[in-house]
């Protein structure tokens, strides 16, 4: 058995390009060398008989951040370079049968669109026998660049994200079958001109719950996978749209079921709706004080740090104060209170600068969660977590290193869209508070100027060609 020799790194953030925070290296978790391999399960726990032993992964970097704002030219310029000199410096001590380009598929560089696809189109040109398979979120985009410059494309099936390790391997198997087979695979791609944010294309809810369930009537003889990418709606980019990708081992088979799935995502445009329940910021507030059974959520939406909000409005917080409810606010990227909660020790009393407002504060707790120094600061009637970094509080754990349980909370503020899977178990109400910001759910009312045109919902009344672009497996 001839042993395969495949790259493994990439990079992986969401980019607001209408949020002023800049992703930098602080953001960023980078792995390299054996450290980088033991990300991988099938690797760190591989069994030798099992079905990668014919395979020797070859590890280069892989970054990975917290969605923000667009990455530093001076980051990205920085990964670039280690990237490519591993990739180069492996190839060279022996050949490189495939590289799997681990992304999200969302990043924005300053002054730069479509890093994803520049960098695929890169490895092409480096490796041009090898084979490139990329794993993406499905709220990634799919360009034609980096559709011509990949062999097998596939993303996540969930949202919330709940089979992300799944899908990782999924590209890993179908790479490595590709290679044992020595031949590309068809592929096929439909751009499907609409652009809605993810907690109105949730899979929890129709119509894209069935739209992703149908995936495996369309996998079959001939046709390896389909995917169902929805796009990222808070950066102002041409290839910000949902797309379709089919690939396997008949050409005429793969057009027709990625042709197939683009007509469907395409009849439910006006189907789609928000995941759940939705309100003003004070109708929010009403909702939650009115809530009999608890913990009570509500969802300050517009600043999700999870979609790259900044994590620092405080538009809802203030709301909160000026309601004089009690309720924990979870969390506010806010440094400089963090500073002055541990200056004071736990117990002090002082003046804090909660979002711009001067507020006399009590400081309840000082912790580090995950590596971030952050306070849990009594104002009023609200208890705020505060955090020395962008932080998006999603997990159960995160609220217990606060000292603040979800179980024992009655109305929980979160910067959040949906609600994460410990969330949603946690919640006995809901409310997604319309809340404006760099990650506005509205948007019409954001800006954007970039897009490609005609767009739903930015444009109605019109009838896509949904033109299906096929790649035959004798070219890339």
């Amino acid at each position: 058995m001839s042993t395969l020799r495949i790259a493994i790194g990439g990079i992986h953030i969401e980019s607001s390009t209408f949020t002023p925070y800049v992703s930098g290296a602080e953001d960023f978790t980078v792995l390299r060398g054996t450290e980088l391999l033991g990300r991988y399960p099938w690797i760190g726990g591989a069994d030798p008989e099992g079905e990668f032993a014919d395979v020797q992964w070859v590890p280069l970097v892989h970054a990975r951040a917290l969605p923000g704002g667009v990455v530093s030219r001076e980051f990205f310029e920085s990964w670039h370079a280690d990237f490519f000199d591993r990739l180069a410096a492996a190839h060279a001590e022996a050949p490189i049968d495939g590289v799997l380009f681990d992304i999200h598929g969302a990043m924005t560089v300053q002054d730069m669109r479509d890093a994803e696809g520049m960098i695929a189109a890169e490895i092409t040109e480096m490796l041009p026998e090898a084979m490139i398979a990329a794993p993406m979120d499905l709220h990634g985009n799919v360009s034609p660049r980096l559709f011509a410059a990949t062999d097998i494309l596939t993303c996540y099936r969930t949202a919330p994200h709940v089979d992300t390790w799944e899908t990782r391997l999924r590209a890993a198997r179908e790479l490595c079958g590709a290679l044992r087979a020595g031949r590309r695979p068809a592929k096929a791609r439909v751009a499907v001109p609409i652009l809605l944010p993810g907690e109105q294309t949730s899979t929890s809810v129709e119509p894209a719950a069935s739209i992703y369930r149908s995936i495996d009537e369309l996998v079959g003889p001939g046709v390896h996978d389909v995917s169902v990418w929805m796009g990222f709606p808070w950066a102002d980019e041409p290839r910000c749209h949902a797309a379709v990708v089919a690939y396997g081992d008949d050409e005429r088979a793969v057009g027709q079921a990625a042709g197939e799935m683009a007509g469907r995502l395409w009849a439910a445009a006006e189907e789609f709706s928000f995941v759940g329940p939705t309100a003003t910021v004070p109708r929010a507030i009403e909702l939650a004080r009115e809530a009999s059974d608890h913990p009570f959520i509500i969802s300050d939406t517009g600043d999700n740090p999870g979609a790259g909000g900044t994590g620092d409005s405080p538009a809802v917080l203030h709301a909160l104060l000026d309601a004089e409810m009690p309720a924990l606010f979870a969390a506010l990227f806010d440094p400089v209170s963090v500073a002055r909660a541990r200056e004071l020790g736990e117990g002090g009393v002082g003046v804090f600068c909660l979002g711009g407002r001067e507020i006399e504060g009590r400081v309840l707790r000082c912790f580090d969660s995950e590596g971030v120094e952050s306070a849990v600061v009594q104002a009023g009637q609200v208890r705020v977590i505060a955090t020395a970094k962008r932080t998006q509080y999603a997990r159960a754990n995160q609220y217990e290193a606060a000292g603040e349980p979800l179980e024992a909370q009655s109305i929980i503020v979160c910067k959040i869209g949906y609600l994460e899977p410990d969330l949603a178990a946690a919640a006995r109400g809901w409310v997604m508070a319309l809340s404006s910001g760099a990650v506005d759910q509205d948007l019409l009312r954001i800006g954007h100027r970039n897009l490609s045109a005609p767009l739903f919902p930015f444009h109605r009344g019109f009838v896509p060609e949904l033109e299906v672009e096929v790649v035959g497996p004798s070219q890339r």
